[in-house]
């Protein structure tokens, strides 16, 4: 589609974030196939080749004016992509590009994303806060229930972190999310 129509600058930045997230896909999973959360994985492990072309796409869709949904998403994951380490990362930034993309979107799945910025930016407690507004929106889905029990869990309130890791758990069908989930939470009580 790129080659198609080189001038659209989002799908320029809808390339842009396929390569951006592609670039990390050999560290998404351990040897045994569990999931490697994105703080924790081996950056070596990423295509450095993948990244550096995707975020030369980045630049060029946002030089064009005009800023998209697909523009901001490619924005948010260049900046994960660019710190070396994950302690390295822009969490303002990442915070602000959340910002300008709910404004766009209106997408309760964004607001959780921005929530988990805000809580790395500003501490748990400005994420927790941003999660009361989307508990109508989102009830019963399992990733607001994993996002509060990572964020009760850098608050400190292990046990209610743990009750929100199982019900996140119990409530996707996916069994590396569950294994991932189930074992969050007994990493917690053996703590």
């Amino acid at each position: 589609m790129h080659r198609l129509l080189p001038d659209d600058a989002e799908v320029t930045g809808l390339l842009a974030l396929m390569l951006l997230i592609d670039a990390r896909r050999a560290a998404r999973t351990d040897a045994a196939g569990e999931l490697v959360p994105l703080a924790e994985q081996d950056r070596a492990q990423w295509d450095r080749a993948l990244i550096a072309e995707g975020l030369a796409l980045v630049d060029r869709a946002v030089e064009k004016g005009a800023v998209g949904e697909y523009q901001l998403q490619a924005a948010i994951a260049a900046v994960h992509d660019r710190a070396q380490q994950a302690d390295d990362t822009d969490w303002p930034q990442i915070l602000a590009l959340y910002g300008l993309l709910e404004q766009m979107t209106g997408n309760p799945v964004v607001t959780l994303n921005r929530a988990v910025a805000a809580a790395m930016a500003d501490g748990p407690a400005a994420g927790l806060a941003l999660l009361d507004g989307i508990d109508e929106r989102m009830a019963g889905h399992y990733r607001l229930d994993a996002v509060r029990a990572h964020l009760l869990e850098m608050a400190g309130d292990t046990d209610t972190a743990v009750a929100f890791y199982r019900a996140a758990a119990g409530r996707t069908t996916s069994l590396p999310e569950q294994r991932y989930l189930a074992a969050r939470a007994a990493r917690l009580t053996r703590s």
